[in-house]
């Protein structure tokens, strides 16, 4: 089956506009209760959880309503990271999770992902028979079996807790001072409070959420911000969350930034090194550059390429029993500690690291040297198909042939945004411009 909603994390828009409406989150609510309750047997549950966004409100309570609608009882979390729904799920024996986010984007976007019973995110099979639920006929709940409502007050310190645990035993964070960047979104209570739990001096910052602030010139995406903190502040080190904080950016003591490629290759060489890395294996995406896969082949490990989206990382570590992946971008996906990427895990180990070695983070922040890549996004209106172009077509083809064994060439549809996205990495900065700038102009003539 297809899928029309469903992108590559969710169902995914504008606030108020299609597919982002409280009808179709009522719609969405009522045909994942269905799903899961397509065995007929009694009392079922389901967690919720969301960011910050004004229009989680709205989202919360349609979903709510077509949830109980169909006899699911509703457990109501309140703002919390992605990852404690994904931990939540599990732990608290639910069938269903669902996490109202639209991530890294800007406030008037949102979205709405769920999550399995086991704590992962849904298959691309689970989403499409949603989806044909949607546009089906639903039966409903008879009213001695409508579902119940309840919010939980300690979800978000039971995630805290257990985030808690990952951090090695024995070690403990006094002395270091940390600025951290909560990009006024899911985290903004947890992460500050796990990090002065564990001993560090904290220095917050996008931790004043109001609705409409979430991402804006803070968080994982624009580090500039926190980078300013660190230098103002003479801190340690800077840990940089985006909005419902399954992505994380680290920042060095000079305000230098480390991206997912080069936490990802700490943690497989400490990992590997200690017999922990299942398989010598480390799982990314086709975007983490070509640097990376250079360091771990040096190193007799192996790198295995996965679409993008952290939940194809996430399904192809667990087809081959791997522990770490994740992608540039900043989703670092720990399969011994969560389900899905965590960020603030994720910058727990890092300073495990910096606490066990003794060493300052711009020691640590650089693993590897990065091979040129440069990323460009040409947006489209609705309808247009700028890839499906002849004349674009043409562009690519010579752009491959100029790059054969020299670099190295993705384009691709944005699962999230209307967006071509073009990438490509070569050692010859100048061919490397000429490459991209070349096909973008291709698209954009094509749009």
């Amino acid at each position: 089956m297809t899928r029309k909603l469903f992108g590559t994390d969710g169902v995914r828009g504008t606030a108020n506009t299609h597919p982002m409406t409280a009808g179709m989150a009522l719609r969405l609510g009522e045909a994942a209760g269905r799903y899961f309750r397509r065995d007929g047997s009694g009392a079922h549950r389901v967690v919720i959880g969301k960011d910050t966004r004004l229009s989680g409100y709205m989202l919360e309570n349609a979903l709510t309503a077509g949830l109980t609608g169909t006899g699911m009882n509703v457990l109501l979390l309140g703002p919390v990271p992605t990852p404690a729904v994904g931990f939540l799920t599990r732990s608290m024996r639910a069938d269903l999770g669902v996490m109202i986010s639209a991530s890294h984007n800007p406030h008037q976007d949102n979205g709405i992902k769920f999550f399995g019973p086991d704590g992962f995110k849904l298959s691309d099979e689970a989403e499409a028979g949603i989806e044909a639920l949607v546009e089906g006929d639903l039966a409903l709940a008879p009213p001695d079996q409508i579902g119940r409502a309840k919010r939980i007050d300690d979800g978000r310190g039971r995630y805290q807790e257990y985030a808690k645990t990952t951090f090695p035993t024995g070690l403990r964070l006094d002395g270091l001072r940390v600025v951290i960047d909560c990009a006024n979104g899911a985290a903004y209570r947890a992460a500050p409070e796990v990090l002065w739990e564990l001993g560090a001096e904290v220095i917050p910052v996008g931790v004043a959420p109001n609705g409409t602030n979430i991402n804006l010139n803070c968080g994982s995406t624009h580090t500039d911000t926190a980078a300013q903190a660190v230098v103002a502040h003479g801190a340690d080190v800077g840990i940089c969350l985006d909005g419902d904080a399954d992505r994380v950016m680290i920042l060095d003591q000079t305000g230098r930034v480390a991206d997912g490629d080069q936490i990802m290759a700490l943690l497989a060489a400490r990992w590997a090194d200690e017999g922990r890395l299942n398989g010598g294996t480390l799982v990314a995406s086709v975007m983490s550059n070509l640097g990376l896969e250079r360091f771990l082949s040096g190193r007799g490990l192996r790198l295995e390429r996965t679409p993008v989206g952290d939940r194809y990382v996430v399904e192809a570590m667990r087809r081959g029993g791997w522990n770490l992946g994740g992608e540039q971008s900043g989703h670092i996906v720990m399969t011994d500690y969560a389900t899905t990427g965590d960020g603030l895990i994720a910058g727990l180990q890092f300073l495990a690291e910096m606490a066990r070695t003794g060493q300052p983070a711009s020691a640590l922040v650089q693993s590897f040297e990065v091979v040129p890549q440069m990323l460009k996004n040409v947006r489209y209106g609705a309808g247009a198909e700028p890839l499906a172009s002849p004349a674009v077509q043409v562009v690519i083809k010579d752009a491959e042939a100029r790059l054969t064994g020299r670099g190295r060439l993705l384009i691709r549809k944005s699962g999230t945004e209307p967006l071509i996205r073009v990438m490509a990495e070569c050692e010859d900065e100048a061919m490397l411009v000429e490459v991209v700038e070349g096909i973008v102009a291709a698209v954009r003539a094509a749009v």
